[in-house]
């Protein structure tokens, strides 16, 4: 058997930087395949995407970094049978659905999932639940343990406010705050695989309740053992995950994406029906190019800071990209709403960027990256 771990998570929430962080420090000695699965027409992580199957890209710290398109149960199975690792770490899409993957996977013969992790920005946390819930609230409901970023740039009430809401889509979640500077990998590797804590509350639990013998449906103690080991079926685990608040009234809502219209609505009659759900390529779309530009690094500064604009270019939730200086070095370039990372990095065949969201406004963005 092949363990899988699926590492999922909002775009730009974080999940390269934690990946990276396991490989160097907790998963010493094992042979490991890294599968980053990309949304986007130019992938900047992973090459250049292929048409179907399975693309080697490079090989760190001993670790196959790959890229699956196409049939990817059968690409899986062909890198568990050309590769036979000890251990497969995947790195879905940003918008994809953590439900999906895990389906995906589970459908391998040989596969077995190992952890189901979510990576959550604590500052952006409530604004994507609000406007992506559909595939936010996914990643967050069907993961084991929920791994927090940028604890230490967030405000304190922020932090909070973004745990209780993680607790009230998951509650039986562990939940990493700390921030990652402050933890060794080898740490974060035993929450996705123990939780010392509950065990150690567990058989508190079991000493204190040893003499005393109670009925399952007599007892109210939210706290006590016997409510802790119920198995659901999965349509019980699918209603029990979308019990969520939102922060504002669906009536309010005119987001297409927002998670308070994909479960109920009435018609004339005031019958409810229901929605199907969205794949991702119905709410979110990229837009990529490559380019043999060059651009000034105060430049790039000014494209990415305009990208908050809404109303001109649409909501864009992440852009990335490797472009040629005008100093005659090279550009790396990361964006998420709000953040800003510009640095230096080695020459690529060429320059090439990727930006995602909804409702984009390309001609715009083109006229914005001087592509017209």
């Amino acid at each position: 058997m092949t363990t899988i771990d699926i590492f999922s998570g909002f775009l730009g929430a974080g999940k390269t930087t934690l990946i990276r962080k396991l490989i160097a420090e907790a998963y010493a000695g094992e042979k490991l395949v890294l599968i980053e699965n990309e949304f986007g027409e130019i992938a900047i992580d992973g090459g250049f995407l292929k048409d179907a199957g399975v693309e080697i890209t490079e090989m760190n710290s001993g670790c196959i970094c790959c890229t699956l398109v196409g049939d990817f149960t059968k690409a899986l199975k062909k890198v568990m049978d050309d590769f036979a690792p000890d251990r497969i770490l995947i790195e879905p899409s940003g918008v994809g659905k953590l439900s999906d993957v895990a389906r995906a996977v589970e459908r391998v013969e040989g596969a077995v999932i190992g952890t189901r992790t979510t990576v959550v920005d604590a500052g952006k946390a409530k604004m994507y639940m609000r406007n992506f819930g559909e595939f936010f609230n996914d990643q967050v409901a069907n993961a084991d343990l929920i791994v927090m970023s940028r604890t230490d740039t967030a405000s304190d009430e922020k932090v909070v406010a973004a745990s209780e809401l993680l607790k009230g889509l998951n509650p039986n979640a562990k939940l990493i705050t700390t921030p990652w500077d402050k933890l060794s990998g080898a740490q974060i590797r035993e929450a996705m695989e123990h939780d010392a804590l509950h065990e150690e509350m567990e058989k508190l639990r079991h000493e204190h309740h040893h003499h005393h013998d109670h009925d399952e449906d007599e007892c109210d103690d939210p706290e006590c053992a016997c409510h802790h080991h119920h198995d659901h079926d999965e349509d019980e685990e699918h209603e029990h995950h979308h019990h969520h608040h939102h922060d504002h009234d669906e009536d309010e809502c005119d987001d297409p994406a927002c998670e308070c219209h994909h479960h109920h609505d009435h018609d004339e009659d005031g019958h409810e029906h229901h929605h199907h759900h969205h794949h991702a390529d119905e709410v979110f779309t990229s837009w990529g190019r490559e380019t043999a530009r060059k651009f000034s690094e105060e430049e790039i500064r000014a494209i990415l800071a305009k990208l908050d604009d809404n109303e001109t270019y649409g909501m864009i939730l992440r852009a990335k990209g490797i472009v040629d200086a005008t100093d005659g070095e090279w550009i790396y370039f990361d964006y998420v709403p709000g953040e800003i990372d510009v640095r230096r990095g080695g020459a690529a065949v060429t320059g090439r960027f990727c930006v995602i969201g909804s409702k984009m406004n390309e001609d715009a963005l083109k006229e914005l990256f001087g592509l017209e």
